[in-house]
């Protein structure tokens, strides 16, 4: 099964008819945006909300209403709902799911948009080939947004994951990044190119590695770039598909970025030339959901090595976590009394990739450490 679990939009949606307000995850797939996607937290952003609902106001209250008046309204209101949209720092929700007989985390990674590692390192210790019927998995598709422009694409090497920020809302997919000596490169780029059924000729570089690769490999099963190219403007590196959907959430290409088939054609129609392009390494990401502070760590690459390998890491991190406690006391602000250091040090050493809320509730408050 691939289903149209992948390629999904989640947004928020608040629930209608209770005090208090609840929210709940709601698929939402591209090309459909929904009437309801309005939050009091997000409003409270939107500093021009105002001015554009009174402006409507007195367009409808003084002018009869005209085809080209209404589709000026719709717009308006579609442009408020993408800015709030845009402006939320939780998309999707985690999982449960109970494994059958015949699962692996394969299989349950493709069905639900996510990468090899991404999946195994939110179920450390459970075999991926075998997890056994009745097994508790946990499905992480629910992610905070990097700390990037919400627009265009941006990649985020260090979860493996490509995000596709549009007026209609957030696509997310699972990728696959280029292994040890084949980084991708950080910055920002462009789409320059568009291509169905690319041709590869691959580099010299990789000619010396693979001697027996011809020169050209014309579109077919054999061609290692799928059935759809997107080229950035940095020479020789581009998103495609794969011939081998196995290698997506790895560190396994030469530093392209490489998609399901199902996941770059969705990508493919939704892209256009000129889309800005912002490649990061952020294995740690910090935001907020409804009023509380969330902490959502990934393995680094060894650690991920490890994951595909053993199913587990033993390895500590590398990198110091100094940055992440400075910017962890400074996005709490005035509930610095309300962080949860105990999880915030096992989610910064777990590193599941995983979003974990890190604030308490706010009658149980501890010392700022």
């Amino acid at each position: 099964m691939t289903g149209e679990h992948n390629n999904m939009v989640t947004i928020l949606k608040r629930s209608k008819g209770r005090k208090k307000a609840i929210w709940r995850s709601r698929i939402h797939f591209p090309g459909r945006f929904s009437d309801t996607c309005f939050s009091n937290t997000m409003a409270r952003h939107l500093a021009l909300a105002p001015l554009l609902l009174a402006c409507l106001i007195f367009t409808v209250s003084t002018n009869q209403a005209t085809a080209s008046q209404d589709k000026v309204i719709q717009d308006t209101v579609n442009q408020i709902k993408a800015v709030s949209l845009l402006q939320e720092d939780m998309l999707g929700a985690v999982r449960a799911y109970t494994a059958k007989h015949d699962d692996t985390l394969l299989d349950l990674a493709r069905n639900n948009g996510l990468g090899f590692v991404e999946i195994v390192a939110a179920n450390q210790g459970i075999d991926p080939w075998i997890p056994g019927a009745g097994t508790a998995i946990t499905l992480p598709t629910g992610h905070l947004l990097p700390d990037a422009p919400r627009e265009g694409v941006v990649i985020n090497l260090a979860e493996h994951r490509l995000y596709h920020f549009t007026s209609e809302g957030i696509t997310t997919y699972a990728i696959g990044v280029g292994r040890e000596g084949w980084n991708t490169p950080l910055g920002v780029t462009k789409i320059v190119r568009k291509k169905k059924n690319p041709i590869w000729y691959p580099p010299q570089s990789i000619r010396d590695e693979k001697p027996d690769l011809p020169k050209v490999v014309r579109a077919g099963p054999n061609n290692p770039l799928g059935q759809h190219a997107l080229y950035f403007d940095w020479p020789t590196y581009l998103v495609h598909g794969t011939n081998m959907p196995w290698g997506v959430g790895r560190r396994v290409s030469h530093g392209c970025i490489r998609l399901y088939p199902e996941s770059i054609e969705r990508l493919f129609s939704e892209v256009d030339v000129g889309t800005r392009v912002e490649v990061i390494d952020q294995p740690i990401k910090i935001g907020r959901f409804e009023g509380e502070l969330y902490l959502e760590v990934y393995p680094e690459p060894d650690q991920a090595d490890e994951l595909e390998r053993d199913g587990h890491f033993e390895s500590a991190a590398k990198r110091s976590n100094s940055d992440a406690y400075y910017k962890i006391r400074s996005d709490a602000g005035d509930n610095l009394s309300r962080l949860n250091w105990p999880a915030i040090r096992s989610t910064l050493a777990e590193r599941t990739g995983v979003p974990v809320r890190i604030t308490l509730a706010k009658h149980a408050e501890t010392s700022a450490e």
